[in-house]
């Protein structure tokens, strides 16, 4: 049995997707109080839906039971209700998510985390901690670190809005970002799966082309033949916004946008040697035409 944890998000639900058109076995972890729409789709992909809730442990026990892999996908950053926070769910949920599938026997864990940032920000110790504290659990681990998901940060929920031509660039939007779509991020956790290739492995994940903020824009304008109207976000905002942040949350994402302003190019050349995926270009992604990210 594959454990899925974050099955209602956009990245978990598409894994839940793969792993059942393979024929695989799933079992997909709601919250009683997840949206029922999204449950009721699991329902009509999947094998079992089983509530659970990271934040609380005891849920995490019967989960487990009987899982041979767990991929977890959760976070709080996107999808947030009462009493979610970067310390009870990406920190302490996920450490307890880990001590659970040790306890249950199960064999191979997958993390989506994210590759290191030089800026230091909670949602980012949280991670790192998670990491740490799985490699050191004895079970036989994947970590998968993604950059920047097309469809979120290239999207209006963060001021890359398409449709008006609009464009929020992160300082000087020069420094070079592997953007990459949580579509082939499912497709590498998927290929994780019974795959000895994958275990004990930390893999960063990028697309196939490493380009600027403003090297997307220009792309933009190509495929829909309109000129975008550029605004910038200066990195000494990013940092003032990082400083007087209101909770960790805000810090953390001033910290991402700062990621975003610093670049992150991943090279993929060995990773795709090993896992040969067919890796969606921002034109592709571009191609598509916007669509709602909300999880």
């Amino acid at each position: 049995m594959n454990l899925v944890v974050g099955a209602t998000g956009l990245l978990g639900k598409e894994i839940c997707q793969l792993l059942a058109s393979q024929g695989k076995p799933v079992r997909a972890m709601a919250r009683q109080t997840s949206d029922q729409t999204k449950v009721n789709d699991l329902e009509h992909l999947v094998a079992e839906v089983i509530r659970g809730d990271l934040k609380d442990r005891s849920s995490l026990s019967a989960v487990c039971r009987g899982v041979k892999t767990v991929i977890s996908t959760a976070s709080s950053t996107l999808s947030r209700q009462e009493g979610d926070t970067i310390q009870s769910v990406d920190r302490d949920g996920q450490l307890a998510l880990v001590d659970a599938a040790k306890a249950a026997g199960v064999e191979h864990f997958i993390l989506v985390s994210f590759p290191h940032i030089d800026v230091e920000f909670p949602l980012q110790d949280a991670k790192r901690l998670v990491e740490q504290h799985l490699k050191e659990s004895g079970l036989a681990y994947t970590i998968l670190q993604p950059t920047c998901f097309m469809e979120i940060w290239l999207s209006p929920v963060v001021g890359f809005d398409s449709a008006r031509a609009r464009a929020q660039i992160y300082g000087a939007g020069r420094a070079p970002t592997s953007w990459i779509s949580y579509k082939d991020v499912a497709r590498f956790a998927t290929a994780c799966v019974d795959n000895p290739e994958a275990q004990n492995a930390v893999i960063e994940l990028g697309g196939p082309e490493a380009l600027s903020h403003l090297d997307v824009v220009r792309i933009f304008e190509d495929v829909t033949g309109r000129k975008f109207d550029l605004s910038h976000l200066t990195e000494e905002q990013l940092w003032a916004q990082k400083e007087s942040a209101a909770d960790s949350l805000q810090e953390s994402f001033a910290g991402l946008m700062l990621s975003c302003a610093h670049g992150q190019p991943i090279d993929m050349r060995e990773t795709l040697q090993r896992f040969p995926v067919q890796l969606t270009s921002v034109r592709d992604y571009a191609r598509q035409g916007p669509r709602d990210v909300k999880s």
